[in-house]
């Protein structure tokens, strides 16, 4: 193995002599692309990717070698190129997972932009979405793969927004394609057929280099603006190495993946990473792990493509311990575990159960993806990974005029990331040329990154989270911008103020939840106000779970709205609804420490400590007991 690309990387002392090589010299691609013709030469006759049509047919693959697929992201790439693609203009791909969605992406990334958008987003936040990258191209859903998604996708073009439509077929589909009734002047057509007989031994266009965007996500940020957060390619390749670079898995391991491919996870670290060892991915359906069939098969599945390596978020390892355990397993080596705080019950019950080791990572959207991970046979409690390679983090204070103040290790401040993975910044337009305009927005400050997470470093280069600074609710793993909700409550006559944020789940890690003002004499009532907020959110998941009215909300001393006081009352809302039946307890308090929230249980003499673990142990809950005397 070539040690300047791979040196030795299994434990977290490994790290100083890593860096002692700088990373210019390791040779990595230049590109996505550049990654993609790699393995293609190195292993061209190898699997690179199996795709279920579903989880009930999950010995059923869809199958492509890397060199077949390096043909297909070449003849979808010279079909954008053809459609009048250049380096500088996106193209939107809204549709759930499928094999050519794959394809669609890298290519996407060859010819100009890739721009993924969450599919389960309302039609006017996906044209928001769309006005705001500047795509006019589209490569959508059909009506076999998900015919709500096709609908949206023809509403959307026959509003004139995009040029080019081109449809999408379920993952080893039968028989012949449905007929597609013409949209106006809109370029239509199913992918595959458009592109069958374009060049599929290279591109015709200029390929990408380092600094060229590579992809926009959409992320959610602190307004109910889109936000779409820039990649270059140097920025997705660097990130997939970092990930690929640990020795826990060699060219023969298959990786498994479900995550939607409009999430950075999906794209950095189950199509990129395993291109750099020629690894091959078994994809899920189109449902991923929302499918409730697959977990029926999921241990099955496992033993039947000797899966080595899978990544998701703490529910779906919650699920999984309560599966049977019906085949080999030995291949899986370690879970990748990410995208929402991991419950220690959840860790416990998945790793009893299995015997597979969670790896917590941490990462967000404007780092690329992943900037820590932990490490499965040096484990560092209450530590969601150490810094990964070339990336520096610190903590630091931030002023009220904005000067940042560097805190020493062990102290809790904002966690700040600097290195190759730190995105451009965000778009916010397009220059006369066309090409698409970025700005960090306040983010960044001399090539650091202020996440918006407080957290606090070892001297090791753990991070320990400590809270999030940004008001975003995590909800399995999904992130719910809470103006989404305000604004939805609002925009009710009786509603003077609102303000959402993040219930701890023992299911989905948060659900939303919403407090709001009313006008004196108004009579809507909380549930009222609940079903309307349900009938008006741009996206289902954003749906509060129960709207509180209070007479007032609570402000900081300048009079600003101080959401840590309401996450405090919606975690003592689910603490006291775990313990419900305990008679012990007398008194449960929401308490704002250090930037997070507590949950303070007041008990009378006899109540122990372990049926209350019991009770919270799948919560993402701090929690402590206090005696009433």
């Amino acid at each position: 193995m070539n040690s300047m690309l791979w040196p030795t990387y299994d434990a977290p002392g490994d790290l100083t002599a890593i860096e002692a090589v700088p990373l210019t010299d390791r040779g990595l691609p230049e590109s996505t692309y550049s990654l993609l013709s790699r393995a293609a030469s190195l292993w061209p006759d190898r699997v690179a990717v199996s795709v279920l049509p579903d989880a009930a047919r999950w010995e059923q693959p869809a199958e492509r070698t890397f060199r077949e697929l390096l043909a297909d992201v070449h003849r979808v790439a010279n079909l954008l190129h053809g459609l009048g693609v250049d380096r500088g203009d996106a193209v939107a791909l809204l549709s759930p997972n499928c094999d050519e969605l794959v394809t669609a992406t890298l290519a996407a990334q060859l010819a100009g932009i890739a721009a993924p958008i969450n599919p389960g987003l309302s039609p006017d936040h996906i044209t928001q979405l769309l006005n705001r990258s500047g795509a006019r191209v589209l490569v959508a859903a059909g009506p076999e793969l998900d015919p709500g998604v096709w609908q949206t996708a023809r509403e959307i073009a026959s509003r004139g927004e995009v040029d080019a439509l081109l449809v999408l077929r379920p993952t080893a589909g039968d028989g012949a394609a449905e007929p597609l009734a013409a949209i106006g002047d809109v370029r239509l057509g199913y992918l595959s057929a458009m592109a069958q007989d374009e060049p599929a031994f290279g591109f015709a266009g200029v390929e990408p280099t380092g600094s060229d965007l590579a992809a926009v996500f959409h992320t959610g940020g602190t307004t109910g603006t889109p936000k779409l957060a820039a990649h270059t390619h140097a920025n997705e390749v660097s990130d997939a190495w970092m990930i690929a670079a640990n020795g826990l898995l060699d060219e023969a391991s298959t990786v498994f993946a479900a995550l939607p491919l409009f999430h950075v996870n999906a794209l950095v670290v189950t199509v990129l990473s395993p291109l750099f060892k020629g690894q091959r991915v078994v994809w899920a359906g189109p449902q991923g792990y929302r499918d409730a069939d697959l977990y029926g098969c999921f241990w099955r599945l496992v033993e039947r493509y000797r899966i080595a390596a899978m990544s998701s978020v703490p529910t779906v390892y919650a699920l999984l311990a309560g599966c049977p355990v019906d085949a080999d397993i030995t291949s899986l080596r370690f879970a990748l575990v990410g995208a929402s705080p991991l419950p220690q019950a959840v860790r416990e019950s998945f790793e009893t159960h299995t015997g597979v080791a969670l790896v917590e990572g941490y990462g967000l959207t404007e780092a690329t993806c992943a900037s820590a991970r932990s490490f499965p046979y040096a484990p560092r409690p209450g530590a969601v990974g150490q810094r990964l390679p070339y990336q520096q983090v610190k903590t630091v204070e931030i002023s009220a005029s904005g000067e940042w103040v560097d805190l020493p290790h062990g102290a809790v401040g904002i966690l700040a990331i600097k290195g190759p993975t730190v995105f451009p910044g965000y778009v916010t337009g397009r220059s006369s040329e066309g090409r698409l305009l970025l700005d960090g927005l306040g983010k960044l400050r001399d090539g650091w990154l202020d996440t918006g997470d407080l957290a606090r470093i070892d001297a090791d280069g753990f991070v320990h989270l400590a809270g999030r600074a940004k008001d975003l609710i995590i909800r399995g793993g999904h992130n719910i911008d809470p103006a989404l909700i305000e604004d939805a409550l609002l925009s009710h006559p009786d509603v003077t103020a609102a303000q959402a944020v993040g219930r701890p789940d023992p299911h989905a890690g948060e659900v939303p939840v919403a407090f709001v003002t009313v006008a004196p004499g108004a009579t809507a009532t909380a549930a009222e106000l609940r079903d309307w907020a349900r009938a008006n959110v741009a996206e289902q998941a954003a749906a509060p779970k129960s709207v509180t009215v209070l007479e007032a909300m609570p402000v900081t001393d300048v009079g600003k709205p101080y959401k840590p006081a309401l996450r405090a009352e919606a975690t003592r809302d689910a603490v006291v609804a775990a313990l419900a039946g305990v008679d012990e307890v007398a008194e449960v308090r929401g308490l704002v420490e250090d930037g997070g929230v507590v949950a303070e249980i007041e008990a009378t003499t006899g109540l122990e400590e372990a049926l209350v673990k019991d009770a919270l142990g799948s919560f993402p809950i701090a929690w402590r007991l206090a005696s009433r005397t």
